[in-house]
């Protein structure tokens, strides 16, 4: 095994109150994530301690209002502490973006009422989100989903399936957006459901090539009530807050990506200083060298690029045309790199022996996730060009 541990990341970081919560992350991921994450992710085990103890921690809502419990964190700060919890383990990093992007329809469009009933349990309160867009007919097409809201005196009544929910049956909550009135995007409509509602089922998790420590699951909504104080926005308003979602969700997988990047990019680094042949490390060579260059170059662009737009995010500038190119450049970076990591370690690099082959895995479904990186291209193309012509 490598002998060199890696180097913590050189951050700039923009008060020393966010110093300090990087240090606390790198000493959770050392102690409590790091340790488990091969096992776990070979035997398929949910973390469910680990995000009980990040929210005890105040790191399950640090981009949210410290009125309700969050952090009060730039997104700047957050995704940095997003990148540190998926190089240690993606499971736990991409469940963190997730369990954000569960929250923000709350944070952002409930009303003060909604937000004080809510959002403290969801951000510190040990409770876990999910996010349910998808359907199996409506993936990267989301205005066509087909689940139905239907009015039922004060209540809606909500049917129909979700489908690719990360958390989906350990959730304590569901942020669901669904159809109250006609095609199209403006008769969608957003709901707060809770994880034990009746009539809400999980069907058995997905099986994965890579985070198989994190249950992607089909939802069934079978009559599921739901009061209409945990609609959220106005009735048609639900795509548009869903669009505005993705675009800090996205932010989030571009963090993750880069993580597991970082991640491949140090296990290279120490394997190709520890290991020889013909006398000599084969950090020696060129051809490799190039290779750990290329690499890193790849993670460092990435982290400037999405930082980029955490910035403007944070300045309240738009931010969805730079949203999007950093989750395009992350997620592909994170691909070519661990894809380059496992060709440096050679045929160790093809076992479960070294995490190599974890993190390349793991990679691919960045590029998938929070919309696919075709789709990404398309949002870019529009913010540039103009909408397609018809």
């Amino acid at each position: 095994m490598p002998d060199r541990a890696p180097q913590p990341v050189d951050r700039i970081l923009p008060t020393e109150e966010s110093r300090d919560l990087i240090a606390l992350v790198r000493e959770l991921v050392q102690r409590e994530i790091a340790p488990r994450a091969a096992e776990e992710e070979e035997a398929g085990v949910f973390p469910r301690d680990t995000f009980t103890l990040l929210s005890e921690s105040g790191l399950l809502g640090l981009p949210y209002d410290s009125e309700f419990g969050g952090g009060d964190q730039p997104y700047e700060v957050y995704l940095q502490v997003l990148e540190e919890l998926a190089a240690a383990r993606l499971t736990v990093g991409l469940g963190v973006s997730v369990h954000s992007l569960a929250c923000h329809a709350l944070a952002n469009y409930g009303t003060k009422q909604q937000q004080a009933d809510f959002l403290p349990a969801m951000l510190g309160g040990g409770l876990l989100g999910a996010y349910c867009l998808s359907e199996p007919s409506s993936g990267s097409d989301a205005a066509s989903l087909r689940t139905k809201a239907v009015l039922d005196g004060d209540d809606w009544v909500i049917n129909g399936t979700k489908a690719w929910i990360t958390h989906g049956g350990v959730a304590d909550f569901y942020t669901v957006l669904a159809r109250s009135g006609g095609e199209g995007p403006r008769g969608i409509t957003a709901y707060l459901v809770p994880g034990d509602a009746v009539g809400l089922s999980a069907a058995a998790p997905e099986k994965k090539m890579g985070m198989k420590g994190s249950p992607t699951a089909q939802l069934h909504f079978d009559g599921v009530h739901v009061p209409d104080a945990r609609r959220i926005g106005d009735e048609g308003q639900g795509f548009a807050i869903a669009l505005a979602a993705l675009d800090a969700g996205r932010l989030g997988i571009a963090a993750c990506g880069i993580g597991v990047a970082q991640a491949a990019l140090d296990e290279a680094l120490a394997y190709a200083a520890s290991r020889q042949q013909f006398g000599r490390p084969i950090a020696d060579f060129q051809g490799l060298r190039f290779m750990l260059a290329d690499m890193a170059t790849k993670v460092e662009a990435g982290r400037s690029l999405y930082l980029a737009a955490a910035r403007l995010r944070d300045a309240g500038k738009p931010y969805s045309r730079q949203a999007a190119m950093a989750k395009l450049f992350c997620t592909d970076a994170a691909m070519q790199v661990t894809t380059d990591a496992v060709q440096i370690l050679g045929g160790y690099g093809y076992t479960a022996d070294f995490p190599a082959e974890r993190l390349m895995r793991e990679a691919k479904v960045l590029q998938i996730v929070e919309g696919t990186n075709q789709i990404q291209r398309m949002v870019i193309a529009r913010h540039l060009a103009g909408p397609e012509s018809r």
